[in-house]
């Protein structure tokens, strides 16, 4: 199915390892032009190693810019650099940042506010400056990696939750802000996918458990009706077509990912 992606400028707000980077090398095989933006200039290099290394051709199609995403003015500028380099923004995918599992007993308020400055307003910098851009042209998709902790309250995972649910009315309260005015606003929800992020929970499950890691892995894996974690490329599936025209009616909606291990009706 052709996506009608190519030749789009696709802005990805932690585009530089797991499903962000994942999504960067789908879109440049649709023939789209990547701008990943991410905090480590070392890990951007090696996602732009990576991504040759699929796609040998596509060199003049990748740029990368490090940013810390949780200053305003600093994703404000990366906006501005990306459109200098590779033309006017049509498609942005945030994928940026995660707030870290913590137990309850050991939870303070700078744990709340960590969370938010890590997931909800590192999306918020990219997404002020950009929608914005895209209105005034009277066209542009976004989509938002979120996480379904902002809809299921899981103990170990309150405050990062807390900021996903957040982002999820944002999406929903955009998607009808500016429809009017050609933009389309979506969020994923994915679940336990084999990122590094996924990892580093792991450790904490574990340790919160008192069993490894490999177990605490099996043991996440047994409740999951598929019988396995995603992999980032089948969310990137999913974000490539909610960019694409075949969504062209579909905005303001929360797409769980997550096997069907929470079955839901809202």
């Amino acid at each position: 199915m052709d996506l009608q992606l190519r030749d789009k400028h696709v802005l990805i707000g932690g585009g530089s390892k797991g499903i962000g980077l994942a999504c960067a090398t789908s879109f440049l095989g649709e023939g789209a032009r990547v701008t990943l933006v991410s905090r480590d200039a070392g890990h951007l290099e090696a996602a732009r190693a990576t991504l040759l290394s699929s796609h040998p051709d596509a060199a003049e199609r990748i740029a990368v810019f490090a940013a810390n995403l949780r200053d305003a003015d600093a994703a404000a500028e990366a906006a501005v650099k990306a459109e200098q380099r590779q033309g006017p923004i049509d498609i942005l995918v945030n994928c940026a940042g995660a707030a870290k599992r913590t137990p309850p007993d050991e939870l303070t308020p700078q744990h709340w506010h960590e969370a938010m400055e890590a997931k909800f307003f590192t999306y918020i910098h990219l997404i002020d400056p950009v929608i914005k851009r895209m209105a005034a042209r009277g066209a542009g998709a976004i989509v938002n990696i979120v996480g379904s902790g902002g809809k299921i309250a899981k103990p170990l995972h309150l405050p990062g939750g807390a900021a996903n649910a957040s982002l999820m009315l944002v999406s929903a309260g955009l998607a009808a802000a500016y429809g009017p005015r050609g933009i389309r606003v979506n969020a994923i929800n994915p679940g336990t996918t084999r990122t590094e992020r996924m990892q580093e929970g792991l450790a904490v499950e574990a340790r919160a458990h008192g069993i490894t890691i490999e177990e605490a892995l099996a043991k996440s894996s047994v409740n999951l009706p598929l019988g396995r974690v995603a992999e980032p490329d089948e969310i990137a599936n999913a974000v490539l077509f909610l960019c694409s025209p075949k969504a062209s009616y579909i905005t303001g909606a929360i797409l769980s990912m997550d096997g069907a291990v929470s079955p839901m009706v809202v």
